[in-house]
């Protein structure tokens, strides 16, 4: 593919902001780079939460601020304009009289929406919005559907067998029976690292005792989201062993003071959360209003079917990604029916990934 000068700097961007998903949240993760007659002399992405952001530390990296004033600045998101826990980077630019500025998309946050726009152009810079808009939109997915749809980023995830199936009808042990390979199972990791919170249904929890972490990829372990309508998993299980922040959504009639996960509180680093909805209504959108109020961005959802399926049939999802293994059961537990074709299909070694989008 072609691309133009300002798409290549645009690119750069998107490549800096990789780095920063999964760390910047609530912040969207963006990549800005400093560009004086055809060479960058500056670039970043946004740091951890509390950090400076992607333009400060772009400007930051350049070694002769004298520079800047003949120098265009590239961004993949619209710099804000507002007091937050850093300064304002649109004041920044201004102050160090940056001429030109190219933009990704703008940022539909209430706070900026076009304010951070206005205080450049106010102040006479050029800016030109729009830059490779899409794919900074597509990588800023998160941040966009939590502001537009007011509720999480929802991204669903199974592995099946060639003849359909995510589980067998009878297993052995309370442990995972593997269908995809080791490749894709390190994928997923990544994924979850990616994500801010994972979640699954009682069920998953009883089979499999999963631990729901990203031990084969380096990264933050997400927030453990259970769904355990009666709280009556046990105490042992993994998802309660306080290593990571976990959410516990159950039926709002049980009695969540007088529950044995209740009474354990004191022995877990991190004390459980207990969220309440009606489990007698549909309870995909219950479960995004609740994971919304906490405010987190993303959540992969891992199954299992009935989980799945609930969120499909909501109409509430926007990404699937579907391994398919070698291996076939013949009988067993049905794999979740998305009514739409792939929107890619890619080789990871043995398995076939498929992923879908909700438009």
């Amino acid at each position: 593919m072609n691309y133009t000068e300002h798409e290549k700097y645009m690119l750069r961007c998107l490549q800096l902001a990789k780095k920063g998903i999964g760390s910047t949240r609530p912040n969207p993760s963006v990549g800005a780079v400093v560009v004086l007659d055809g060479v960058i002399i500056g670039e970043g992405y946004t740091s951890a939460y509390g950090g400076a952001h992607a333009e400060v530390n772009a400007i930051a990296a350049v070694k002769d601020k004298n520079l800047l004033k003949k120098a265009v600045l590239y961004v993949s998101l619209e710099p804000c304009s507002h007091y937050g826990k850093t300064p304002p980077c649109a004041d920044l630019i201004v102050t160090q009289q940056i001429p030109k500025v190219y933009i990704g998309c703008v940022d539909s946050h209430s706070l900026v929406a076009g304010k951070g726009i206005e205080r450049l152009r106010s102040a006479g810079c050029s800016v030109t919005v729009g830059v490779l808009e899409s794919q900074c939109r597509e990588q800023l997915k998160r941040f966009f559907t939590v502001q537009e749809k007011n509720r999480p980023y929802i991204l669903l995830k199974w592995a099946q067998t060639k003849d359909g199936f995510i589980a067998p009808l009878v297993k052995d042990k309370q442990k995972p029976v593997w269908i995809s390979n080791v490749y894709s199972q390190q994928l997923a990791h990544k994924w979850r690292a990616e994500e801010q919170a994972i979640l699954v249904g009682a069920n998953t929890v009883l089979a499999d005792n999963p631990s729901l972490n990203v031990r084969h990829w380096k990264g933050l372990n997400p927030i453990r989201v259970v769904l355990d309508k009666n709280i009556q998993l046990p105490t042992e299980a993994t998802v309660f062993n306080g290593q990571v922040p976990t959410i516990v959504i159950y039926h709002q009639d049980v009695d969540v003071a007088n529950t044995h996960l209740y009474a354990n509180q004191s022995q877990r680093k991190h004390p459980l959360v207990f969220l309440s909805v009606d489990y007698l209504k549909p309870l995909a959108q219950q479960i995004c209003a609740v994971l919304q109020s906490q405010q987190i961005q993303s959540v992969m959802i891992e199954g299992g079917a009935k989980t799945l399926q609930s969120f499909i049939d909501e109409g509430l999802w926007d990404e699937a990604r579907v391994f398919e293994g070698e291996v076939s059961f013949e009988k067993g537990v049905e794999a979740p029916i998305l009514k739409r074709s792939p929107f890619e299909i890619q080789k990871i070694h043995s398995d076939l990934l498929k992923t879908y989008k909700h438009d």
